[in-house]
């Protein structure tokens, strides 16, 4: 009777040990997934998008850092070919876009170089 007692506590015990480290496991699970991979998720979905508004003309930035325009899209083969200078045009993956540069909305058609005088 006393070892039958003595094995219910043990097992008590146990169960208490057991509780007391997967809490903090899944707390530590937890905050994992809202600091690394949950923003990671909204990052790339922030980077399709931008992948998938790219038009003819815009002026992007590669993953490499070179500046440049978008000359034309092949949406068959995943590609773009891209004018880093005049009559040099690259041609590289979709995915290789890091950066739209182009803003959407109004632009202003000023001449690059063109100083414009807001004083009245």
């Amino acid at each position: 009777m006393i070892d039958a007692l003595a094995q219910s506590s043990t097992t008590t015990s146990q169960g208490g040990g057991l509780a007391a480290l997967l809490v903090p496991l899944l707390l530590m699970g937890g905050l994992f997934y809202f600091l690394l991979i949950r923003p990671q998720k909204t990052r790339q979905r922030q980077q399709a998008s931008i992948l998938n508004a790219l038009e003819v003309g815009d002026e992007v930035m590669t993953a490499g850092g070179i500046f440049g325009t978008l000359k034309e899209i092949d949406d068959d083969a995943d590609t773009v070919t891209v004018e880093i200078a005049p009559g040099t045009n690259v041609r590289m993956l979709r995915r290789g876009i890091a950066q739209r540069l182009t803003e959407d909305g109004d632009q202003e058609d000023d001449e690059p170089g063109e100083e414009v005088d807001d004083r009245a």
